[in-house]
């Protein structure tokens, strides 16, 4: 007769211990600069506790752009931090080539953080034959592996439908209203003043933030860059205002808004905008503007600009890049950045 096997009641102990041990680690966070912005990538990871990864980047004779990783992205959680400044075509490309050798070379997850997004402007077709750039960059930032973008206020939140992996869009508006209350000391009756219709949203979110009142100017454009009429909508007498618009490339259409605020009544003017790109005569513009101050963020380097102009000062937001980040690495969610400045 044949005897019926025993089978032991519990698995033993060294076996969960050496199935424990085949568990997913948690990946390491990898963080990346490219050559546009490298003050800001410092900060960001000065806020982060970490240091940033060793890559070396830098031309062939042909200008080719020569990227190398210089250590191991294995099965890591990588975040590349370049932005849209300087040399835009030449950063854009290095970023890709970053994003493309990090992939290959198994990371676990790429990240591509771009403060300042390139091509934000060429959003749509306005126009025959016109190029939709916005949805090009979208598609080659893609090929090349990124596997999530982190940027802030685009130009148009459509853009972030141009994406098939996530995109977080983060706003400086938390850190506008901070600059505000901590610097003007009457903005209790101040007016927060869109330069355009395509602001309205975004300038009336401020103004309920703060309580206070808003207006509009419509313009006309001849062309690109170039502001023919403007009317204004609301009463600004005897107030400051603040005219709020998510970049300042020439100027030339704040330069012309405060005018007519200043015609107005206005007795103070300040120009609030997330990327100071000021290309052209801006800088000109700006030292010759009614203007008490001209405030921007740093997704744009602007040292130089600093020094340049007294009437130019700036909001840091790496701390709002580097917790978004922490979260994102960690799994959680990072809406609380939409309405709050962290610590």
């Amino acid at each position: 007769m044949t005897a019926t096997p025993s089978y032991p009641t519990s698995v033993p102990s060294t076996a969960i211990q050496s199935y424990s041990t085949t568990e997913p680690r948690m990946p390491n966070i990898k963080l990346f600069c490219g050559s546009s912005h490298p003050e800001l990538a410092r900060k960001i990871a000065e806020r982060l506790g970490i240091e940033l990864s060793k890559t070396t980047l830098s031309k062939f004779s042909n200008q080719e752009t020569s990227v190398e990783i210089g250590e191991s992205v294995r099965g890591e959680d990588v975040y590349i931090i370049q932005t849209a400044a300087g040399e835009i075509n030449d950063h854009l490309m290095e970023l890709l080539i970053m994003i493309n050798a990090c992939k290959i070379a198994s990371a676990y997850r790429v990240t591509a953080v771009i403060p300042c997004f390139p091509y934000s402007r060429q959003d749509k077709k306005d126009k025959s034959r016109a190029p939709i750039s916005a949805k090009l960059v979208a598609n080659m930032l893609s090929v090349a592996g990124a596997d999530h973008i982190i940027t802030m206020d685009l130009h148009a939140s459509q853009i972030q439908g141009f994406f098939d992996i996530p995109v977080d869009n983060l706003f400086a508006e938390p850190a506008i209203i901070k600059w505000i209350q901590d610097n003007i000391t009457d903005w209790r009756t101040s007016i927060i003043v869109s330069p355009d219709a395509g602001g309205a949203k975004r300038v009336t979110a401020i103004a309920d933030r703060l309580n206070v009142d808003f207006a509009l100017i419509h313009k006309e454009r001849k062309r690109a860059n170039e502001v023919s009429s403007m009317v204004l909508v609301g009463d600004v007498k005897d107030r400051v205002a603040i005219l709020v618009d998510d970049m300042a490339d020439t100027c030339g259409t704040i330069c012309h808004a405060s005018e007519k605020l200043l015609e107005a009544g206005a007795k103070k003017i300040y120009a609030i905008a997330t990327h100071g790109i000021f290309s052209g005569p801006a800088l000109d513009r700006v030292k010759k503007s009614p203007f008490e101050a001209v405030v921007i963020t740093n997704t744009i380097p602007q040292l130089q600009r600093m020094r340049e102009s007294n009437k130019i000062q700036v909001i840091d937001v790496s701390s709002m890049f580097a917790e978004s980040i922490r979260r994102t690495h960690n799994g959680e969610s990072v809406s609380y950045l939409f309405t709050h400045v962290p610590m």
